[in-house]
């Protein structure tokens, strides 16, 4: 949950840009267009590499493209899912307390993504879309989901087992926050409320798909 700064608590819609499309250029001749001169031909070895490149892509192993990047602060993975120490976190436009508050999120434990990093700021990102900059000292590195946050009714049942027909313990609402206790990939153990259950690892929004927590 997040609120406006002095506004009351407001939904937003975090949205992407559509990339542009190819341009194609031309050489202009009186009435005429015509296609630009050819560049020069790549080089055969250069050519090769290209080539393989799909064949290396496939045999790289899953998560190493994920883990591929890493802060320039602290090192670690980016992107990498954290969440919120307090229940009163300021999220500004901009890696300083200079820039203007744009958002506080009002809600502990609210699983958010870090995106980027910059001196002991880090750029998040909550699971609306909505992104801006908070003190690393405000977030912990324990690990927490929400529950099927794109839902708007209806219940998740926390099972007792890793076994879709498994005996269920509890039915979970939208938004509820869960606490990450293990992650094989495709399924979650997780703990609600004093209660624990497993959740399909893809009804969750705080770890990433084929991603292992222990």
């Amino acid at each position: 949950m997040r609120r406006a700064a002095n506004a009351p608590l407001a939904a937003s819609n975090g949205g992407r840009c559509p990339l542009p499309a190819a341009l194609a250029h031309f050489a202009e001749r009186g009435h005429l267009l015509r296609p630009l001169a050819r560049r020069p031909r790549m080089p055969r070895r250069l050519a090769a590499l290209f080539a393989l490149l799909p064949l290396i892509l496939m045999q790289t192993p899953p998560g190493a493209a994920l883990a591929a990047q890493v802060g320039t602060a602290s090192g670690l993975p980016l992107p990498r899912y954290v969440s919120l120490k307090s229940d009163r976190v300021n999220l500004r436009e901009g890696p300083s307390k200079d820039h203007r508050t744009s958002w506080v999120f009002q809600r502990a434990g609210l699983p958010v993504e870090i995106t980027a990093e910059f001196e002991t700021w880090r750029r998040v990102r909550d699971a609306e879309g909505t992104e801006g900059w908070v003190l690393h000292s405000l977030l912990s590195g324990r690990r927490t989901a929400l529950v099927t946050p794109w839902s708007k009714t209806g219940t998740l049942a926390l099972l007792e087992s890793a076994k879709d027909d498994g005996p269920v313990v509890a039915h979970l609402q939208p938004n509820v926050i869960a606490n990450i206790k293990r992650c094989d990939g495709s399924w979650c153990l997780v703990l609600v409320q004093n209660v624990s259950g497993y959740l399909r690892q893809e009804r969750l929004w705080g770890v990433y798909p084929g991603e292992k927590v222990d």
